[in-house]
């Protein structure tokens, strides 16, 4: 008992390697004992630790040892037939971890909410592992809607969050389905007190709403993804947001807002080497240069975006740069370069 405790405290700690071990002596001291419960709880709590660690094939092992034999009552067979779910997940035996995610499930009356909640989510993540979205949006949808009666806002967002990209993904739901779940997380978003959490989530809603082309709403939510940053520096995750946010202001033809946005992305995925999206930040540049009607800057841009596509071996970006190139020099009364760039992306 002693083991176990120290290796729960361990566990809460974030100290998985000393809650392996303390697991490991406690079930080798309980086989010395009469009690086959006490070995079941003891080989439960090292196969749930090997589980939570990354390692499901031990982990499912112990599991099994831990199940009741017939005749026997069962204590806490939802967390044993969750973790058992948990352990095939890792596997990516989708359809077993199911079947005992839903054995989990099937004794909810007893159950909090947010242990209900937990078995949607890991329901809804087999679904997305068997390319069925749809399904794993209303698992997400149950999940989000249980932590919400669990007075949980922080879960709850993250469940509607990845509802709407289960939703984006599977193509079945409307437009006015998905936006709906959208304003639903970005309303709980302003009740989260975690800042990295909330960038996360307003950084993922924006992205959802430039699939759906509701630009208005993705440039806000990426600004204010991006006003928080500084709570949790992440230079590769800030770039990303400076492109995305330009990308939306040029959407919304406001291109003298956008034109810093692109500078500091380009500026900032080059500082990271991250090449290739750092020509898209030029081509992005270009483009609101071009229709500011500063064509020497575009074309300017165009050239960089071309070098970059080039040296990431980007062939599509490549055909992009040229034909804007070709439009540039038009403009500048450069035929004669113009049909050269033209041929290039032909």
């Amino acid at each position: 008992e002693g083991l176990t405790q120290a290796g729960r405290w361990a566990l809460a700690l974030g100290d998985t390697r000393e809650a392996g071990g303390c697991f490991r002596k406690a079930l080798l001291l309980s086989g010395g004992t009469a009690s086959p419960r006490l070995r079941r709880v003891c080989a439960f709590n090292l196969g749930a630790a090997y589980v939570e660690t990354g390692k499901p094939k031990k982990g499912l092992e112990f599991l099994l040892q831990s199940q009741p034999l017939d005749g026997e009552s069962g204590e806490r067979l939802g967390d044993l037939y969750f973790n058992i779910g948990a352990a095939h997940e890792g596997l990516r035996d989708f359809p077993k971890a199911l079947e005992h995610f839903g054995k989990a499930g099937g004794r909810d009356g007893a159950e909090q909410a947010g242990s209900r909640a937990g078995t949607r989510v890991q329901m809804g993540c087999c679904y997305l592992g068997m390319r069925e979205p749809a399904r794993a949006a209303r698992c997400f949808l149950d999940a989000a809607r249980s932590y919400a009666a669990a007075a949980s806002p922080e879960a709850a967002a993250v469940a509607l969050s990845r509802a709407s990209g289960s939703m984006l993904q599977s193509r079945r739901f409307r437009a006015a389905e998905i936006t709906g779940v959208l304003a639903q997380c970005r309303s709980l978003c302003e009740s989260i007190p975690d800042a990295a959490l909330r960038g996360k989530l307003y950084d993922d809603i924006g992205l959802g709403y430039s699939q759906l082309r509701v630009f208005s709403l993705a440039a806000e939510s990426f600004e204010q993804a991006l006003a928080l940053c500084g709570a949790e520096p992440d230079r590769r995750r800030e770039a990303a947001l400076l492109q995305n946010l330009g990308a939306a202001r040029n959407a919304l033809r406001s291109f003298g807002a956008a034109l810093r946005w692109h500078r500091r992305a380009a500026a900032l995925h080059g500082a990271l080497g991250n090449r290739r999206a750092q020509g898209q930040c030029f081509s992005n540049l270009a483009y609101a240069c071009s229709r500011l009607g500063n064509h020497r800057a575009a074309a300017e841009n165009y050239l960089h975006a071309l070098q970059a596509f080039q040296d990431t071996g980007d062939v599509q970006g490549q055909w992009q740069a040229c034909e804007g190139l070709g439009a540039a020099c038009l403009h500048l009364g450069d035929p004669q370069k113009a049909v050269g760039h033209y041929k290039e992306a032909l």
